[in-house]
Protein backbone atom coordinates (compact mmCIF):
# COMPACT_ATOMS: atom_id res chain seq x y z
CA UNK A 1 0.00 0.00 0.00
CA UNK A 2 1.46 3.35 -1.03
CA UNK A 3 1.58 6.46 1.11
CA UNK A 4 -1.42 8.82 0.73
CA UNK A 5 -0.87 12.00 -1.23
CA UNK A 6 -0.53 15.37 0.43
CA UNK A 7 -4.02 16.32 -0.83
CA UNK A 8 -5.51 13.62 1.44
CA UNK A 9 -7.37 15.11 4.44
CA UNK A 10 -5.29 15.14 7.67
CA UNK A 11 -7.70 12.84 9.51
CA UNK A 12 -7.26 10.14 6.83
CA UNK A 13 -3.49 10.51 6.99
CA UNK A 14 -3.52 10.05 10.80
CA UNK A 15 -5.71 6.95 10.53
CA UNK A 16 -3.46 5.53 7.83
CA UNK A 17 -0.33 6.04 9.97
CA UNK A 18 -1.98 4.38 12.99
CA UNK A 19 -3.09 1.39 10.87
CA UNK A 20 0.41 1.02 9.38
CA UNK A 21 2.09 1.14 12.83
CA UNK A 22 -0.35 -1.42 14.25
CA UNK A 23 0.19 -3.73 11.27
CA UNK A 24 3.99 -3.59 11.63
CA UNK A 25 3.78 -4.21 15.39
CA UNK A 26 1.47 -7.19 14.93
CA UNK A 27 3.75 -8.67 12.29
CA UNK A 28 6.73 -8.29 14.61
CA UNK A 29 4.87 -9.98 17.45
CA UNK A 30 3.86 -12.89 15.24
CA UNK A 31 7.35 -13.24 13.78
CA UNK A 32 8.91 -13.18 17.24
CA UNK A 33 6.51 -15.79 18.57
CA UNK A 34 7.05 -18.14 15.65
CA UNK A 35 10.82 -17.81 15.74
CA UNK A 36 10.85 -18.33 19.51
CA UNK A 37 8.80 -21.49 19.14
CA UNK A 38 10.88 -22.70 16.18
CA UNK A 39 8.92 -22.83 12.95
CA UNK A 40 7.65 -26.28 12.08
CA UNK A 41 8.79 -27.36 8.59
CA UNK A 42 7.08 -30.73 9.06
CA UNK A 43 3.50 -29.40 9.05
CA UNK A 44 2.87 -30.44 5.45
CA UNK A 45 4.41 -33.84 6.13
CA UNK A 46 1.99 -34.35 8.99
CA UNK A 47 -0.98 -33.83 6.67
CA UNK A 48 0.45 -36.01 3.89
CA UNK A 49 -1.04 -39.56 3.94
CA UNK A 50 2.10 -40.90 2.27
CA UNK A 51 4.34 -39.86 5.18
CA UNK A 52 5.83 -42.98 6.72
CA UNK A 53 4.74 -43.79 10.25
CA UNK A 54 5.94 -46.51 12.65
CA UNK A 55 3.86 -49.64 12.76
CA UNK A 56 1.32 -49.89 15.53
CA UNK A 57 1.70 -52.51 18.22
CA UNK A 58 0.15 -55.86 17.42
CA UNK A 59 -1.71 -58.06 19.88
CA UNK A 60 1.16 -60.55 19.73
CA UNK A 61 3.47 -57.96 21.30
CA UNK A 62 1.13 -57.66 24.28
CA UNK A 63 0.72 -61.39 24.84
CA UNK A 64 2.00 -62.48 28.23
CA UNK A 65 3.41 -65.84 29.15
CA UNK A 66 0.95 -68.33 30.57
CA UNK A 67 1.79 -70.01 33.91
CA UNK A 68 4.06 -73.00 33.39
CA UNK A 69 2.74 -76.43 34.22
CA UNK A 70 5.04 -78.59 36.34
CA UNK A 71 5.22 -82.19 35.08
CA UNK A 72 4.67 -84.90 37.61
CA UNK A 73 7.78 -87.06 38.22
CA UNK A 74 7.50 -90.59 36.90
CA UNK A 75 8.97 -92.29 39.95
CA UNK A 76 10.70 -91.65 43.26
CA UNK A 77 14.17 -91.54 41.70
CA UNK A 78 13.18 -88.68 39.34
CA UNK A 79 11.48 -86.81 42.19
CA UNK A 80 14.63 -87.02 44.33
CA UNK A 81 16.79 -85.86 41.41
CA UNK A 82 14.62 -82.81 40.88
CA UNK A 83 14.64 -82.01 44.58
CA UNK A 84 18.44 -82.29 44.76
CA UNK A 85 18.95 -80.11 41.65
CA UNK A 86 16.61 -77.38 42.95
CA UNK A 87 18.31 -77.21 46.33
CA UNK A 88 21.80 -77.16 44.79
CA UNK A 89 20.87 -74.11 42.71
CA UNK A 90 19.49 -72.34 45.78
CA UNK A 91 22.57 -73.16 47.88
CA UNK A 92 24.78 -71.11 45.55
CA UNK A 93 23.21 -67.90 46.88
CA UNK A 94 23.28 -66.72 50.50
CA UNK A 95 19.64 -65.62 50.62
CA UNK A 96 18.15 -68.46 48.63
CA UNK A 97 15.47 -68.14 45.98
CA UNK A 98 15.14 -64.35 45.98
CA UNK A 99 18.86 -63.81 45.17
CA UNK A 100 18.77 -66.52 42.53
CA UNK A 101 15.88 -64.96 40.68
CA UNK A 102 17.36 -61.47 40.82
CA UNK A 103 20.66 -62.76 39.48
CA UNK A 104 18.92 -64.52 36.59
CA UNK A 105 16.96 -61.38 35.76
CA UNK A 106 20.17 -59.33 35.84
CA UNK A 107 21.90 -61.75 33.50
CA UNK A 108 19.02 -61.55 31.05
CA UNK A 109 18.95 -57.74 31.03
CA UNK A 110 22.71 -57.07 31.09
CA UNK A 111 23.01 -57.23 27.30
CA UNK A 112 20.32 -54.56 26.85
CA UNK A 113 21.63 -51.94 29.26
CA UNK A 114 24.59 -50.95 27.08
CA UNK A 115 22.39 -50.18 24.06
CA UNK A 116 19.97 -47.89 25.93
CA UNK A 117 20.26 -44.32 24.57
CA UNK A 118 20.88 -41.52 27.06
CA UNK A 119 17.64 -39.96 28.33
CA UNK A 120 16.50 -36.71 26.76
CA UNK A 121 15.87 -33.57 28.76
CA UNK A 122 12.50 -33.98 30.46
CA UNK A 123 9.55 -31.98 29.20
CA UNK A 124 8.44 -29.52 31.88
CA UNK A 125 4.97 -28.09 32.36
CA UNK A 126 6.05 -24.61 31.21
CA UNK A 127 7.68 -26.12 28.12
CA UNK A 128 4.43 -27.88 27.28
CA UNK A 129 2.46 -24.64 27.68
CA UNK A 130 4.81 -22.78 25.34
CA UNK A 131 4.55 -25.50 22.69
CA UNK A 132 0.75 -25.45 22.92
CA UNK A 133 0.59 -21.66 22.63
CA UNK A 134 2.65 -21.85 19.43
CA UNK A 135 -0.28 -23.71 17.85
CA UNK A 136 -2.72 -20.89 18.67
CA UNK A 137 -1.48 -17.64 17.08
CA UNK A 138 -5.04 -16.31 17.48
CA UNK A 139 -4.41 -16.09 21.24
CA UNK A 140 -1.51 -13.63 20.88
CA UNK A 141 -2.20 -10.12 22.10
CA UNK A 142 -2.88 -7.60 19.36
CA UNK A 143 -2.19 -3.87 19.57
CA UNK A 144 -5.28 -1.74 19.39
CA UNK A 145 -7.68 -4.41 20.62
CA UNK A 146 -10.50 -3.19 22.84
CA UNK A 147 -11.07 -4.36 26.40
CA UNK A 148 -13.70 -6.96 25.43
CA UNK A 149 -11.40 -8.55 22.83
CA UNK A 150 -8.46 -8.65 25.24
CA UNK A 151 -10.60 -10.23 27.95
CA UNK A 152 -11.99 -12.86 25.59
CA UNK A 153 -8.51 -13.72 24.34
CA UNK A 154 -7.17 -13.90 27.90
CA UNK A 155 -9.93 -16.30 28.94
CA UNK A 156 -9.21 -18.58 25.98
CA UNK A 157 -5.49 -18.49 26.73
CA UNK A 158 -6.05 -19.28 30.41
CA UNK A 159 -8.28 -22.20 29.49
CA UNK A 160 -5.63 -23.58 27.14
CA UNK A 161 -2.81 -23.23 29.68
CA UNK A 162 -4.92 -24.85 32.39
CA UNK A 163 -5.83 -27.78 30.15
CA UNK A 164 -2.22 -28.34 29.08
CA UNK A 165 -0.94 -28.29 32.67
CA UNK A 166 -3.56 -30.80 33.75
CA UNK A 167 -2.69 -33.03 30.78
CA UNK A 168 1.01 -32.83 31.65
CA UNK A 169 0.35 -33.73 35.30
CA UNK A 170 -1.90 -36.62 34.26
CA UNK A 171 0.69 -37.93 31.78
CA UNK A 172 3.53 -37.81 34.31
CA UNK A 173 1.36 -39.54 36.91
CA UNK A 174 0.30 -42.20 34.39
CA UNK A 175 3.89 -43.08 33.53
CA UNK A 176 4.71 -43.12 37.23
CA UNK A 177 1.87 -45.60 37.65
CA UNK A 178 3.25 -47.76 34.85
CA UNK A 179 6.68 -47.97 36.48
CA UNK A 180 5.10 -48.83 39.80
CA UNK A 181 2.96 -51.52 38.20
CA UNK A 182 6.06 -52.97 36.57
CA UNK A 183 7.61 -53.28 40.04
CA UNK A 184 4.45 -54.95 41.32
CA UNK A 185 4.52 -57.35 38.37
CA UNK A 186 8.18 -58.18 39.03
CA UNK A 187 7.35 -59.00 42.65
CA UNK A 188 4.44 -61.19 41.56
CA UNK A 189 6.61 -63.02 39.04
CA UNK A 190 9.23 -63.66 41.68
CA UNK A 191 6.56 -65.12 43.94
CA UNK A 192 5.19 -67.34 41.18
CA UNK A 193 8.66 -68.52 40.16
CA UNK A 194 9.59 -69.27 43.75
CA UNK A 195 6.35 -71.18 44.18
CA UNK A 196 7.08 -73.21 41.07
CA UNK A 197 10.53 -74.16 42.38
CA UNK A 198 9.05 -75.02 45.77
CA UNK A 199 6.68 -77.44 44.04
CA UNK A 200 9.57 -78.91 42.05
CA UNK A 201 11.48 -79.45 45.30
CA UNK A 202 8.46 -81.14 46.82
CA UNK A 203 7.93 -78.49 49.53
CA UNK A 204 4.67 -77.00 48.21
CA UNK A 205 1.33 -78.22 46.96
CA UNK A 206 -0.06 -77.36 43.57
CA UNK A 207 -2.92 -75.43 45.22
CA UNK A 208 -0.54 -72.97 46.86
CA UNK A 209 1.29 -72.46 43.58
CA UNK A 210 -1.99 -71.67 41.85
CA UNK A 211 -2.58 -68.82 44.29
CA UNK A 212 0.81 -67.30 43.44
CA UNK A 213 0.13 -67.72 39.72
CA UNK A 214 -3.26 -66.00 40.15
CA UNK A 215 -1.49 -63.07 41.84
CA UNK A 216 0.86 -62.87 38.87
CA UNK A 217 -2.02 -62.99 36.39
CA UNK A 218 -3.78 -60.12 38.17
CA UNK A 219 -0.57 -58.09 38.23
CA UNK A 220 -0.14 -58.66 34.48
CA UNK A 221 -3.72 -57.47 33.83
CA UNK A 222 -3.12 -54.36 35.95
CA UNK A 223 0.15 -53.71 34.09
CA UNK A 224 -1.63 -53.88 30.74
CA UNK A 225 -4.25 -51.40 31.95
CA UNK A 226 -1.57 -49.06 33.28
CA UNK A 227 0.28 -49.31 29.98
CA UNK A 228 -2.80 -48.28 28.03
CA UNK A 229 -3.57 -45.45 30.47
CA UNK A 230 -0.05 -44.07 30.10
CA UNK A 231 -0.29 -44.34 26.33
CA UNK A 232 -3.62 -42.51 26.22
CA UNK A 233 -2.34 -39.77 28.53
CA UNK A 234 0.75 -39.29 26.35
CA UNK A 235 -1.35 -39.09 23.20
CA UNK A 236 -3.68 -36.53 24.82
CA UNK A 237 -0.67 -34.36 25.64
CA UNK A 238 0.77 -34.85 22.15
CA UNK A 239 -2.48 -33.63 20.59
CA UNK A 240 -2.34 -30.42 22.58
CA UNK A 241 1.31 -29.85 21.65
CA UNK A 242 0.81 -30.56 17.95
CA UNK A 243 3.19 -33.54 17.96
CA UNK A 244 2.01 -35.80 15.17
CA UNK A 245 4.83 -38.37 15.21
CA UNK A 246 4.39 -41.37 17.48
CA UNK A 247 7.71 -40.85 19.29
CA UNK A 248 7.79 -37.05 19.23
CA UNK A 249 6.88 -36.51 22.88
CA UNK A 250 9.97 -35.74 24.93
CA UNK A 251 10.82 -37.80 27.95
CA UNK A 252 8.59 -36.86 30.85
CA UNK A 253 9.92 -36.44 34.40
CA UNK A 254 10.11 -39.66 36.38
CA UNK A 255 7.64 -38.34 38.92
CA UNK A 256 5.86 -35.19 40.02
CA UNK A 257 7.87 -32.96 42.36
CA UNK A 258 7.86 -34.33 45.89
CA UNK A 259 8.33 -30.81 47.27
CA UNK A 260 4.77 -29.55 47.44
CA UNK A 261 4.05 -25.87 46.74
CA UNK A 262 3.31 -23.88 49.91
CA UNK A 263 -0.24 -22.91 50.70
CA UNK A 264 -1.17 -19.23 50.35
CA UNK A 265 -1.03 -17.53 53.75
CA UNK A 266 -4.33 -15.70 53.27
CA UNK A 267 -7.49 -16.96 55.03
CA UNK A 268 -10.58 -18.16 53.22
CA UNK A 269 -12.27 -14.75 53.23
CA UNK A 270 -9.27 -13.14 51.56
CA UNK A 271 -9.21 -15.84 48.87
CA UNK A 272 -12.78 -14.94 47.88
CA UNK A 273 -11.69 -11.32 47.48
CA UNK A 274 -8.73 -12.39 45.33
CA UNK A 275 -10.89 -14.54 43.09
CA UNK A 276 -13.49 -11.80 42.68
CA UNK A 277 -10.81 -9.21 41.89
CA UNK A 278 -9.34 -11.48 39.22
CA UNK A 279 -12.57 -11.13 37.18
CA UNK A 280 -12.74 -7.46 36.05
CA UNK A 281 -16.03 -8.04 34.26
CA UNK A 282 -17.74 -8.26 37.65
CA UNK A 283 -16.88 -4.65 38.38
CA UNK A 284 -18.21 -3.63 34.98
CA UNK A 285 -21.41 -5.61 35.56
CA UNK A 286 -21.85 -4.01 38.99
CA UNK A 287 -21.49 -0.52 37.51
CA UNK A 288 -24.05 -1.32 34.81
CA UNK A 289 -26.44 -2.68 37.42
CA UNK A 290 -26.20 0.50 39.50
CA UNK A 291 -27.16 2.60 36.48
CA UNK A 292 -30.05 0.32 35.54
CA UNK A 293 -31.34 0.21 39.11
CA UNK A 294 -31.23 3.99 39.29
CA UNK A 295 -33.50 4.17 36.22
CA UNK A 296 -36.24 2.10 37.91
CA UNK A 297 -38.43 3.66 40.64
CA UNK A 298 -38.41 1.99 44.03
CA UNK A 299 -42.16 1.31 43.85
CA UNK A 300 -41.69 -0.55 40.56
CA UNK A 301 -38.89 -2.69 41.99
CA UNK A 302 -41.08 -3.54 45.00
CA UNK A 303 -43.95 -4.48 42.71
CA UNK A 304 -41.65 -6.82 40.84
CA UNK A 305 -40.44 -8.43 44.09
CA UNK A 306 -44.04 -9.01 45.26
CA UNK A 307 -45.12 -10.43 41.90
CA UNK A 308 -42.07 -12.73 41.79
CA UNK A 309 -42.75 -14.05 45.30
CA UNK A 310 -46.36 -14.79 44.34
CA UNK A 311 -45.31 -16.56 41.11
CA UNK A 312 -42.79 -18.75 42.92
CA UNK A 313 -45.10 -19.70 45.76
CA UNK A 314 -46.85 -22.34 43.61
CA UNK A 315 -43.62 -23.72 42.12
CA UNK A 316 -42.59 -26.42 41.38
CA UNK A 317 -46.10 -27.89 41.28
CA UNK A 318 -47.08 -25.20 38.75
CA UNK A 319 -44.90 -23.19 36.40
CA UNK A 320 -44.16 -19.72 37.81
CA UNK A 321 -46.27 -17.08 36.06
CA UNK A 322 -46.35 -13.31 36.54
CA UNK A 323 -49.93 -12.16 37.06
CA UNK A 324 -49.21 -8.47 36.38
CA UNK A 325 -48.52 -8.18 32.66
CA UNK A 326 -47.59 -4.52 33.02
CA UNK A 327 -44.33 -5.47 34.67
CA UNK A 328 -43.28 -7.40 31.57
CA UNK A 329 -43.68 -4.29 29.44
CA UNK A 330 -41.32 -2.22 31.57
CA UNK A 331 -38.07 -2.65 29.62
CA UNK A 332 -35.98 -0.70 32.12
CA UNK A 333 -37.20 -2.97 34.89
CA UNK A 334 -36.51 -6.05 32.77
CA UNK A 335 -32.93 -4.96 32.07
CA UNK A 336 -32.31 -4.24 35.75
CA UNK A 337 -33.75 -7.58 36.86
CA UNK A 338 -31.70 -9.52 34.28
CA UNK A 339 -28.50 -7.68 35.18
CA UNK A 340 -29.08 -8.32 38.87
CA UNK A 341 -29.60 -12.05 38.32
CA UNK A 342 -26.56 -12.34 36.06
CA UNK A 343 -24.30 -10.52 38.49
CA UNK A 344 -25.53 -12.61 41.42
CA UNK A 345 -24.89 -15.85 39.53
CA UNK A 346 -21.43 -14.78 38.42
CA UNK A 347 -20.36 -13.50 41.85
CA UNK A 348 -21.87 -16.49 43.63
CA UNK A 349 -20.08 -18.90 41.31
CA UNK A 350 -16.69 -17.33 41.85
CA UNK A 351 -17.09 -17.15 45.61
CA UNK A 352 -18.15 -20.80 45.70
CA UNK A 353 -15.26 -21.75 43.40
CA UNK A 354 -12.85 -19.95 45.71
CA UNK A 355 -14.08 -21.84 48.77
CA UNK A 356 -14.11 -25.19 46.97
CA UNK A 357 -10.68 -24.72 45.38
CA UNK A 358 -9.22 -23.54 48.69
CA UNK A 359 -10.63 -26.57 50.50
CA UNK A 360 -9.32 -28.89 47.78
CA UNK A 361 -5.89 -27.30 48.02
CA UNK A 362 -5.73 -27.71 51.79
CA UNK A 363 -7.12 -31.26 51.82
CA UNK A 364 -4.96 -32.60 49.00
CA UNK A 365 -1.81 -31.11 50.52
CA UNK A 366 -2.59 -32.61 53.92
CA UNK A 367 -3.24 -36.01 52.29
CA UNK A 368 -0.06 -35.81 50.23
CA UNK A 369 2.09 -34.91 53.22
CA UNK A 370 0.52 -37.64 55.35
CA UNK A 371 1.05 -40.31 52.69
CA UNK A 372 4.56 -39.10 51.87
CA UNK A 373 5.91 -38.16 55.30
CA UNK A 374 4.05 -40.55 57.62
CA UNK A 375 2.69 -43.66 55.91
CA UNK A 376 5.49 -44.34 53.43
CA UNK A 377 8.35 -44.06 55.97
CA UNK A 378 6.50 -46.43 58.30
CA UNK A 379 6.07 -49.02 55.54
CA UNK A 380 9.70 -48.62 54.48
CA UNK A 381 10.85 -49.15 58.06
CA UNK A 382 8.63 -52.23 58.34
CA UNK A 383 10.15 -53.66 55.17
CA UNK A 384 13.68 -53.01 56.43
CA UNK A 385 12.86 -54.73 59.71
CA UNK A 386 11.47 -57.71 57.82
CA UNK A 387 14.63 -57.81 55.70
CA UNK A 388 16.82 -57.90 58.81
CA UNK A 389 14.80 -60.75 60.25
CA UNK A 390 14.91 -62.50 56.87
CA UNK A 391 18.69 -62.25 56.82
CA UNK A 392 18.72 -63.74 60.31
CA UNK A 393 16.52 -66.59 59.08
CA UNK A 394 13.73 -65.52 61.43
CA UNK A 395 11.23 -64.82 58.64
CA UNK A 396 10.61 -66.43 55.27
CA UNK A 397 10.90 -65.18 51.73
CA UNK A 398 7.12 -64.87 51.59
CA UNK A 399 7.13 -62.49 54.55
CA UNK A 400 9.69 -60.37 52.72
CA UNK A 401 7.60 -60.32 49.53
CA UNK A 402 4.50 -59.37 51.54
CA UNK A 403 6.37 -56.48 53.19
CA UNK A 404 7.60 -55.30 49.78
CA UNK A 405 4.06 -55.33 48.42
CA UNK A 406 2.81 -53.26 51.36
CA UNK A 407 5.58 -50.75 50.77
CA UNK A 408 4.71 -50.59 47.07
CA UNK A 409 1.10 -49.92 48.02
CA UNK A 410 2.23 -47.07 50.29
CA UNK A 411 4.38 -45.60 47.51
CA UNK A 412 1.37 -45.87 45.20
CA UNK A 413 -0.79 -43.92 47.66
CA UNK A 414 1.89 -41.24 48.03
CA UNK A 415 2.20 -40.82 44.26
CA UNK A 416 -1.56 -40.58 43.82
CA UNK A 417 -1.82 -38.01 46.61
CA UNK A 418 0.94 -35.92 45.01
CA UNK A 419 -0.88 -36.02 41.68
CA UNK A 420 -4.16 -34.91 43.26
CA UNK A 421 -2.46 -31.99 44.98
CA UNK A 422 -0.68 -30.79 41.84
CA UNK A 423 -3.98 -30.94 39.96
CA UNK A 424 -5.65 -28.92 42.73
CA UNK A 425 -2.76 -26.44 42.61
CA UNK A 426 -3.20 -26.01 38.84
CA UNK A 427 -6.94 -25.41 39.34
CA UNK A 428 -6.22 -22.85 42.06
CA UNK A 429 -3.68 -20.94 39.95
CA UNK A 430 -6.07 -20.81 37.00
CA UNK A 431 -8.84 -19.49 39.24
CA UNK A 432 -6.59 -16.75 40.69
CA UNK A 433 -5.66 -15.72 37.15
CA UNK A 434 -9.32 -15.13 36.29
CA UNK A 435 -10.28 -18.46 34.77
CA UNK A 436 -13.04 -20.84 35.67
CA UNK A 437 -12.80 -23.64 38.20
CA UNK A 438 -13.12 -27.23 37.07
CA UNK A 439 -12.24 -29.72 39.81
CA UNK A 440 -10.52 -33.00 39.00
CA UNK A 441 -12.87 -35.58 37.54
CA UNK A 442 -13.55 -38.76 39.48
CA UNK A 443 -12.24 -40.95 36.67
CA UNK A 444 -8.83 -39.26 36.92
CA UNK A 445 -8.39 -40.71 40.40
CA UNK A 446 -9.61 -44.12 39.32
CA UNK A 447 -7.30 -44.23 36.31
CA UNK A 448 -4.19 -44.45 38.49
CA UNK A 449 -5.40 -46.85 41.13
CA UNK A 450 -1.90 -48.32 41.44
CA UNK A 451 0.32 -45.27 41.02
CA UNK A 452 3.81 -45.00 42.42
CA UNK A 453 7.23 -44.05 41.05
CA UNK A 454 9.94 -46.65 41.03
CA UNK A 455 12.21 -44.27 42.88
CA UNK A 456 9.95 -44.18 45.93
CA UNK A 457 10.64 -47.77 46.96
Amino acid sequence: MTSPRRSTPPIVQRRWRRWRAATITTACVLATSVSGAQARPDVLAAADPSTAAPALGTPAQLRLAAPMQIPTPRDLREALARWRQANERVAEFPRGHADLLRWEAGQAGSTQRGTTPPPAAPLGADDAVRQALALHPDLLERPGANAAERWSRQQARLALEHSVRRSWITAVAAHTTLRHQAAVLESARIGAELGQRMVEAGNWSQARLLREQLTQARAEAAWLQSRQTAHSATEALARQLGLWQADAVQALPLRLPAELPPLPPSPATATEAQVLASQPTLAWQAEQLRRQQAAVPAAQRQAWADALATALSAAPAQPPTLADARLLKDHALERAVQAEAQLLRAAGDRRSWARDAWAQLQTTQASARHAQDVMLPLLQAAEQETLLRYNGMLQSTWDLLAAARERLQGAQDAARARRDHWLAHADWQALLAGGTYRPAAADDSASTANATPDGDH
